[in-house]
């Protein structure tokens, strides 16, 4: 799968590990990275990426709630949302067609979904 290399990555987890791996992983594929330990620290920082990777749990704002808020400002960036909860809950409350990967998860998982995400834009 031949994934674009001029496309930046946000990501957001409360987990630094969590982000330096997935950091790694990203830039390995050739993607611009930025990585934001809250949904609001992403939000203050005002970047533009092509795509968002969050988690679901985090202290403060949520990854749903992150969403939500980008979708109510009409920020239509595909959202990509990892979880160590339930995937089910997620979809019940967003919707089947959005991408959400239970943690731990296969890099391959995450690469196809930033794929289809960005080349649905």
């Amino acid at each position: 799968m031949t994934l674009p290399s001029d496309q930046s990555i946000a990501i957001i987890d409360d987990s630094a590990s969590v982000r330096r791996s997935l950091e790694s992983l990203l830039r390995s594929l050739g993607f611009t990275v930025a990585s934001f330990e809250s949904a609001q620290a992403f939000l203050a920082a005002g970047k533009r990426v092509s795509c968002v990777v969050t988690d679901v749990e985090m202290p403060g704002m949520t990854g749903i709630d992150l969403y939500e808020a980008m979708r109510a400002g009409r920020d239509t960036t595909p959202v990509i949302f990892i979880t160590a909860a339930s995937e089910q809950q997620v979809r019940q409350r967003l919707g089947s067609e959005l991408c959400v990967l239970g943690k731990p998860f296969e890099a391959s998982d995450l690469t196809a979904c930033i794929h289809r995400a960005i080349s649905q834009r």
